[in-house]
């Protein structure tokens, strides 16, 4: 008798994990890992400039699972709480809650140990980074209520964004500089400038659901206008670094990059044709980031 319920309780163990790692699959497709990319070279390159050379391992590892549990978490609570809009929009319908591939329940389970284990890792990483983690949950996690509100919605998101590199310093030194501050609201402006972009796409659905954006509130030709000065801002913010830390030529090369690329990316996107968008926002811009971040290490190391 014990040995069948012993047979009983494994069997539904498996069950149980089969069901967790489909679920964690089915979330791991669904608020695309893979966009990671954006922020991560950023918070790599704050790393790097922190250290002045190789941070600690340790370190630059908790700063990655930092990033990883904070924008999980942050992303659950989005699908969360976009639901019912995303089942509405053609664009988005196939995400898994709408599409029924997975519950609400299952996604607030998810959110909740992402969040806990955000906090358990700040809790390693220093003092003034436990601080201010639940401040910083607060700020990624706020961004997915902005479009029923303003239109400046991208902003808001860059500046959730824009936490990665000062985060990232606080993890080396425990300190925020205006190094750290330059380099954020650079990352802020870059964000904001291609999710205007991305959102032109939607500028027809928001303004039927009465949703909120750049696009929905001035149009196509103001809307690409106030990217480009997005764009221009970020350029601008990361050479002001050179004025507050000491970089040499590969930063220079790295920022000049940046800027080529941010010209290709808005040439894709044009008034009268919106098909290149995706390419803009994946592509080019996942290049930024690596590159950017690639030269930058190069520069605190030589």
């Amino acid at each position: 008798m014990l040995e069948y319920g012993f047979e009983q309780t494994t069997i539904l163990y498996c069950f149980m994990a089969t069901i967790m790692l489909k679920n964690l699959k089915v979330i791991s497709q669904d608020i695309k890992l893979k966009h990671t990319i954006f922020a991560l070279p950023f918070a790599i390159v704050g790393a790097f400039m922190a250290a002045g050379g190789i941070p600690e391992p340790k370190v630059l590892g908790l700063i990655v699972l930092a990033m990883f549990f904070a924008r999980s978490s942050a992303m659950a609570f989005n699908r969360i709480i976009d639901s019912d809009v995303d089942g509405r929009n053609k664009r988005t319908k196939g995400r898994a809650i709408p599409a029924g591939l997975i519950s609400k329940r299952s996604y607030n389970v998810f959110m909740a140990v992402s969040t806990l284990c955000f906090f358990i890792t700040c809790f390693f990483i220093n003092n003034l980074a436990l601080y201010l983690s639940p401040l910083a949950l607060v700020v990624v996690c706020f961004y997915s209520y902005c479009k029923r509100f303003t239109a400046y919605a991208h902003l808001v998101l860059g500046i959730a964004l824009s936490i990665a590199p000062i985060g990232a310093w606080v993890a080396v030194n425990e300190e925020i500089t205006l190094t750290s501050l330059l380099i954020g609201g650079a990352v802020m402006f870059w964000l904001a400038g291609f999710d205007i972009l991305y959102s032109l796409q939607d500028m027809d659905f928001d303004k039927g659901e009465g949703l909120h954006s750049v696009p929905q509130t001035y149009g196509v030709e103001t809307s690409l206008f106030i990217s480009r000065a997005c764009h221009i801002l970020m350029v601008v913010l990361l050479l002001g670094v050179s004025f507050t830390y000491p970089v040499g030529n590969f930063y220079y090369a790295a920022v000049a990059l940046c800027s080529v690329f941010l010209v290709y990316e808005q040439s894709l996107v044009k008034k009268d044709d919106l098909s290149k968008i995706n390419l803009a926002f994946f592509n080019v811009n996942g290049f930024i980031s690596i590159a950017f971040m690639i030269l930058v290490i190069l520069d605190t190391l030589f």
